[in-house]
């Protein structure tokens, strides 16, 4: 893996020509700033290229609490096996063939807990789809079958991704006993499962 410059990736990706698309995974542990990043690069590329690029984010991919409770996994919400891996799969191919004039994704809304249904569409036109997610280069059965034409992992350090996680979830109301509970029982599991048994990347941002 070969780390870059937030600067020299957006030169890399910068010169896709009218007509093509590339599809391009943005990767890392929970809080290490896959969304941030994507967000930022796409508002770059499109300052100078209007309608370049787009980002979809894995967790619109989300199952459904009404899914998961029954299962015994809504306390593991966020892990591997919460994802409709398929589903997403198949919408990764969907724009890679880029064959329709434009396509409707699923986004997670965080406040609310859900994804909600043809919350983002993506245009025929666009060059450039920066899929960001934990589990993008996962070596795991189904994840494994993913494949993009770029790859990038943000390295951050362990303590750090904690620290980002605890700030997240007091953001989001929960009180201590419950950000101890979500961050240590939940969100770390699925650090070191990515930090451990993810895929290599083309290349790697210190984020």
């Amino acid at each position: 893996m070969k780390y870059i410059s937030e600067q020299e990736l957006v030169d890399l990706l910068a010169n896709i020509a009218d007509g093509e698309r590339r599809i391009v995974a943005v990767a890392g542990p929970p809080g290490s700033g896959k969304s941030t990043l994507a967000e930022r690069m796409e508002t770059v590329l499109n300052a100078k290229t209007p309608g370049y690029a787009a980002v979809f984010p894995m967790d619109g991919y989300h199952f459904d609490d009404q899914v998961l409770i029954p299962r015994g996994l809504r306390p593991r919400k966020g892990a591997p096996e919460t994802f409709d891996i398929e589903g997403f799969f198949h919408m990764l191919d969907r724009l890679r063939r880029n064959a329709v004039k434009e396509i409707a994704l699923p986004v997670f809304d965080r406040s609310l807990e859900i994804a909600r249904a043809g919350a983002r569409i993506i245009p025929q036109s666009v060059r450039l789809v920066l899929v960001e997610g934990n589990y993008l280069l996962l070596d795991r059965d189904g994840w494994n079958a993913l494949t993009f034409d770029t790859t990038m992992m943000l390295d951050v350090p362990r303590e750090t991704l904690r620290q980002r996680l605890m700030k997240r979830w007091a953001e989001h109301g929960k009180s201590s006993e419950e950000i101890a509970q979500q961050v240590d029982s939940s969100d770390m599991l699925n650090v070191d499962l990515i930090q451990t048994s993810s895929r290599p990347a083309d290349y790697g941002l210190r984020f």
